[in-house]
């Protein structure tokens, strides 16, 4: 855990707090300075292939590639105000015989919007894998639960029963549209290329004496650095991938926060039915030492609502990038993408604690089932009282009397009478007689397709997945 300077200044909780080491130094100065080198020597090492660059230049410039000095960048780009002219300016230093031709025939973004998709890639391939486990964490209960009934709940009052299994499939299913999404944002993914200050790479064309050798270059580039470009880039790639990127992990974060509020709504007292792992040592609250709460799935969906705000940024970016570009994106894409990959990195590897350890309680399951599924039997009840002959909007009055009448047994905390009620109802048993009654009543018989859709689920995670 880095700490170093919080208590000085202001930190964000995305440097130490939230996301995990990899994606922080992903996202890092340091590896963003690595990524720089990196598009320079590719195109030193295709301007070398054209005669541009001699053996000794390039072989000093790949010798002081990873020899990078970031306080002396900093201590330069005060003097120049130009983040990438003061990185230049450094590695020359260092590379005093290749020094100067680094960044031949390159504008700033050559360089920036290259690496940036480099370290967006990689970041999209964490978000992926952990999009991968979380999926395959999600098939054992989906299998397991696939035929348990349990209350579904519409206006967060019981309806009719559905299955634990059949719930849990739902979030799955949420999560398998992401991944679709993930990977046409990867294909869409593509760098700048070499297209210099307006994207017409002229300066690349005069250095190579033809555009098809321009275009030669750029693709040495590109395969080096294995990126696709973009076919037509202003002086930076297109800034509408960054929206693509964010309402991507948006996206993402909406499906998790999902799951994590239904969970938090599960694990109230009321309903009871599932909860949050919680430690034998973890506390729950400073003043009320019983309490238990929901505070991962909370964490889930705090960050999500900062998630979803993103794209909208992104998409300020995109839509005011006057003419061949503006810099007024630059300060906030520092912000909006480093911590929306954080955030959603975050918010999958503490689902993916949450789910693994989640408890199910099946016996108040069992008692909401009891308790609130034989209201559901009214709609079957009714379907077979007018297959017989009964009338349909008479006998729709005769079960909403019943129903009424069993609801006030059950919040005075009494067992459900629905059941009871109906066998003495001398109406229904008109149509029907009390065997059938005891059937219809069967939650089992209320499932529909639930167990069988759960299942088709697990194997297009497998697909998914292998």
């Amino acid at each position: 855990m880095v700490r170093y300077g919080m208590y000085q200044g202001y930190q964000s909780p995305f440097s130490w707090r939230y996301g995990s080491e990899r994606m922080r130094k992903l996202l890092s100065e340091q590896y963003k300075y690595v990524l720089w080198r990196r598009v320079w020597v590719a195109l030193a090492k295709a301007q070398h292939k054209v005669g541009l660059v001699s053996d000794k230049e390039l072989a000093d410039l790949q010798n002081h590639q990873n020899n990078i000095d970031i306080e002396r960048i900093l201590e330069i780009e005060k003097e120049t105000k130009h983040d990438v002219v003061a990185a230049i300016r450094e590695y020359a230093e260092k590379a005093t015989i290749g020094g100067g031709k680094i960044h031949l025939g390159a504008t700033s973004m050559d360089i920036n919007d290259n690496a940036d998709t480099l370290r967006y890639k990689e970041a999209l391939g964490i978000i992926k894998k952990r999009m991968k486990s979380l999926l395959k964490i999600f098939s054992p209960p989906i299998a397991k639960y696939a035929n348990m009934p349990c209350m579904g709940y519409t206006h967060l009052q019981p309806a009719e029963p559905t299955t634990v299994g059949y719930r849990m499939a739902s979030y799955a299913q949420d999560l398998l549209m992401d991944f679709d999404y993930l990977e046409f944002v990867e294909n869409l993914l593509k760098a700048k290329g070499l297209k210099g200050a307006v994207g017409t790479a002229a300066s690349y064309t005069t250095l190579t004496k033809s555009s098809s050798s321009a275009l030669e270059l750029e693709q040495d580039v590109m395969d080096d650095l294995k990126l696709k470009s973009v076919t037509i880039s202003t002086q930076v790639y297109p800034r509408k991938i960054d929206y693509f990127i964010l309402t991507l992990l948006s996206s993402i974060s909406s499906s998790v926060a999902k799951f994590a509020s239904d969970l938090r709504i599960l694990q109230s007292p009321s309903i009871g039915e599932w909860s949050e792992p919680f430690g034998k040592t973890q506390v729950g609250s400073s003043a009320m030492p019983f309490k238990k709460n929901p505070i991962a799935s909370e964490k889930m969906c705090s960050l999500a609502r900062y998630v979803s705000t993103l794209s909208t940024v992104a998409l300020g970016n995109a839509t005011h990038s006057y003419l061949e570009r503006t810099l007024d994106d630059s300060a906030n894409r520092r912000i909006i993408l480093p911590e929306g990959f954080l955030a959603i990195d975050e918010i999958l590897i503490t689902a993916e604690k949450t789910l693994s350890n989640m408890v199910i309680n099946k016996k108040q399951i069992a008692f909401n089932v009891n308790q609130y599924a034989p209201f559901s039997a009214s709609e079957a009840i009714l379907l077979e009282a007018v297959s017989r002959g009964a009338n349909r909007q008479a006998m729709h009055e005769v079960l909403r009397k019943i129903a009424m009448q069993a609801w006030e047994q059950v919040q005075e905390g009494k067992k459900n009478p629905m059941e009871k009620l109906l066998k003495q109802s001398a109406t229904i048993t008109k149509y029907i007689d009390l065997q059938t009654i005891t059937n219809l009543m069967d939650v089992s018989t209320h499932i529909g397709t639930a167990p069988k859709r759960a299942l088709d689920i697990i194997d297009i995670i497998k697909l998914k997945t292998h």
